[in-house]
């Protein structure tokens, strides 16, 4: 048994699969950041539209 937990101590080839796991953690958290404020802006945009567009025809 502690062979095996030494051996498993030196193993280094599930480090990379984690490593890419956390970027791609990461890379996903940027884009949720990212569509999330650009839906926003979006939101914003099509509101100014829409009372402009309400100051216009007096509706």
């Amino acid at each position: 048994m502690v062979e095996f937990l030494k051996r498993l101590g030196r193993d280094t080839e599930g480090a990379t699969a984690v490593e890419y796991g956390l970027i791609l953690a990461l890379i996903f958290l940027s884009m949720l950041g990212a569509v999330s404020s650009f839906g926003q802006t979006t939101i914003d945009m099509w509101n100014r539209v829409a009372t402009a567009i309400s100051a216009v025809t007096g509706v």
